[in-house]
């Protein structure tokens, strides 16, 4: 008994994937490849494939990108193949007709290409001329759909040679949407898929592809993507060969990427990317002799011809799984690193080059951009970073940022290992390990050190815009530039010691016992005020004594500090705002006020703890006119002011936003000078 095929369950079960919506087009246009190769000897001619797109011509609707000049594109409704290969012969419509078919099953072709057709359009028309045995020009003409399979209908009229004409109708939205849409990029997937005709002995008919009033000949991608074949190569991987085909593409913006094709049945299955698999590889390569070319790899085998998938979109080859060596069996990565290895012989002196100016490229952002992987730098090296010489700083921060945190994970397992061995009896080789660990924490730690330093570096300049005007004449408001030197409305239980940049006032504020920024004294768990006033920092030291000693705590205070920001060009240091006159009333409260630490503990009386107060402000008028009431001094470059209030008891220090970072800078710079930042 025969068994029955259901043409709409084979459709259902046949994979598409949506990255491959041309691929319908793609297996007519080889079919068509394939009738010219199968003509009968003395046309001469290459043969000639005509692809138009056809559109819808009610609807405008733009599915590609907005660009200037760019008319709006309408959709895409279908296809046409016109070729003057052999046509239809009875051998080719019964071969049609017999799903899963053998026949040019020497070329690859597995019988499931019209499947395509229908997983991706509504309905196929198919016209064609053929020469009977007798050498008669005979024509037919069908149609072929899931609800009516293959129609035929009548002869096909108009034909004067063989050849075909094939129609895709009705695009489904579905892969509408995924395909191209310019002819540009129609033709040029186009090429790509069929490229492997092209490179053969005899070449590839001659094929255009048109729209409207556009048309793109393939031919003429051939001369604009392709600089020169370089070399075939062999390679044999576990007893299988594999051929591959070595190009030089022209460099542009569309051919900037090294990549592998893996092709079976004289088509690209696969591409892949080959960026950074080859150390030295990653986009554009220079040559002494012709400049600057992309490489490409076209790889063929019967290996791969005879585990492509029906679908053709991917090989039946298992991965390599860990642990699990494959005896008899071929992984693709196996292949994979058998082509690598090629490629690196292959373009051997390029890639050397290459490497030299990655090399360059590393070094150059560590000593300008980045001095903190400099310690580290000879560690990174011996991993074998390659980087392409165009890389991007951020990138390449992100790279060099992961090798440093893989030095650090491999240094503390290093240790772990190191410091359980000191316990027991250490083994031959001890010492030298130990060395070994002890330089690599050195060189860490030195790490560490100088992206503080760069931080540090990368703070100033940030304060350094901020007090800049902005092109409307403007300055940043103070909670920006609070912001930066602690985060507002935090205290010391929020805010970490290196969460905060109080070091651009005052190195030693960058050492404290409790932080308050931007809170009201009510809310301080320090002081029993119940004012609503808000200091913008307030930091107290506590000097060394016994008191709760036990409770991390140690008593009394020995300072307060009170720092108040301003707005840059700020002209209100009226008697109702006069930032010094502030600050010593905020002293003034604390002292007054039932002190507790943190903890809710009361604090030993302690009736004159000295107090600092420092004035973030520019030197306007009214202010310099407060200073001098308050009978401060300038300071040497005239960028501040500074005194000694005797009765409250609170040194005072009034600092231009100018003042302040140079002073912060000057107090940076033999580390900024050691690391080679600009200072």
């Amino acid at each position: 008994m025969a068994l029955k095929t259901s043409l709409a369950g084979r459709v259902r079960n046949t994979s598409l994937p949506k990255s491959h919506a041309l691929l319908p087009l793609l297996e007519v246009i080889v079919n068509s490849i394939q009738a010219i190769d199968a003509r009968r000897d003395g046309y001469g001619e290459p043969g000639r494939i005509d692809v138009q797109v056809h559109r819808d011509s009610q609807i405008e609707l733009d599915f590609g990108p907005a660009g200037p000049g760019r008319a709006p594109m309408k959709p895409i409704m279908g296809f046409t193949v016109a070729d003057d290969g052999v046509g239809f012969t009875a051998q080719n419509m019964s071969s049609f007709e017999t799903l899963d078919s053998d026949f040019k099953s020497n070329l690859g072709c597995r019988g499931v290409g019209r499947l395509l057709w229908l997983k991706a359009f509504d309905r196929v028309s198919v016209r064609s001329a053929y020469e009977d045995e007798n050498g008669n020009l005979r024509g037919r003409q069908f149609k072929f759909s899931i609800e009516h399979e293959v129609e035929h209908d009548g002869d096909a009229e108009g034909f004067t040679h063989p050849g075909a004409v094939v129609s895709l109708d009705g695009f489904k939205k579905s892969f509408q949407e995924h395909a191209p849409k310019g002819v540009d990029a129609i033709a040029r997937e186009v090429f790509e898929h069929c490229i492997w005709y092209f490179l053969r002995p005899g070449g590839a008919p001659l094929v255009t592809v048109a729209d409207d009033d556009e048309s793109v000949s393939l031919a003429s991608l051939m001369d604009e993507f392709i600089d020169s074949a370089m070399s075939s190569t062999r390679i044999k991987v576990k007893g299988q060969k594999f051929d591959m085909l070595n190009l030089r593409l022209k460099s542009s913006t569309r051919n900037s990427v090294p990549r592998l094709h893996w092709c079976a049945a004289s088509r690209v299955v696969v591409e892949e990317n080959l960026s950074g698999k080859v150390p030295g590889l990653h986009g554009k390569l220079k040559d002494a002799d012709s400049g600057e070319f992309v490489y490409a790899c076209y790889l063929t085998s019967d290996f791969l011809d005879e585990r492509v998938r029906s679908d053709r979109t991917a090989f039946d080859i298992s991965d390599r799984i860990a642990g699990e060596p494959l005896v008899d069996d071929l992984s693709l990565d196996d292949i994979r690193e058998a082509v690598l290895e090629e490629v690196g012989k292959i373009l051997k002196d390029p890639l050397e080059t290459a490497r030299e100016q990655g090399k360059q490229r590393v070094h150059d952002f560590v000593s300008k951009r980045a001095p903190r992987y400099r310690p580290v730098l000879a560690k990174i090296e011996e991993r074998g970073i390659t980087v392409d010489p165009s890389v991007k700083d951020q990138d390449l921060e992100l790279q060099l940022h992961g090798h440093l945190q893989k030095i650090e994970s491999e240094a503390l397992v290093q240790g772990q290992e190191i410091f359980a061995e000191a316990d027991a009896e250490p083994a031959e080789g001890y010492e030298e390990r130990l060395a070994a660990y002890l330089s690599t924490v050195s060189e860490i730690n030195q790490s560490d050190l100088a992206a503080y330093v760069s931080r540090r570096r990368t703070v100033l300049d940030l304060l350094g815009r901020l007090i800049r005007a902005d092109k409307d004449g403007k300055y940043s408001r103070e909670d920006a530039i609070h912001s930066l030197i602690v985060p507002m409305r935090t205290d010391s239980n929020e805010v970490s010691s290196d969460g905060s940049n109080l070091w651009i006032v005052d190195e030693r504020l960058a050492f404290h016992d409790y932080l308050a920024s931007d809170k009201t004294l009510k809310s301080m768990p320090i002081t029993g005020s119940e004012s609503t006033k808000e200091p913008d920092i307030l930091a107290t030291r506590l000097i060394d004594s016994p008191v709760l000693a036990a409770e991390g705590q140690k008593l009394p205070l020995q300072s307060i500090v009170v720092v108040e920001i301003k707005r840059p060009m700020r002209r209100d240091a009226t008697e109702d705002k006069n930032p010094i006159q502030q600050c010593l009333d905020y002293v003034k409260r604390i002292r007054a006020g039932g002190v507790l630490t943190a903890m809710g503990r009361p604090i030993p009386a302690t009736p004159a703890p000295p107090a600092f107060c420092y004035i973030i402000a520019d030197l306007t008028e009214r202010m310099i006119e407060r200073c001098e009431i308050s009978n401060l001094r300038p300071t040497h470059d005239g960028l501040g002011y500074f005194g000694f209030n005797d009765s409250a008891k609170a040194y005072i220090e009034v600092m231009s936003f100018d003042g302040l970072v140079n002073s912060a800078t000057e107090r940076n710079r033999a580390f900024f000078d050691k690391l080679g930042l600009p200072s």
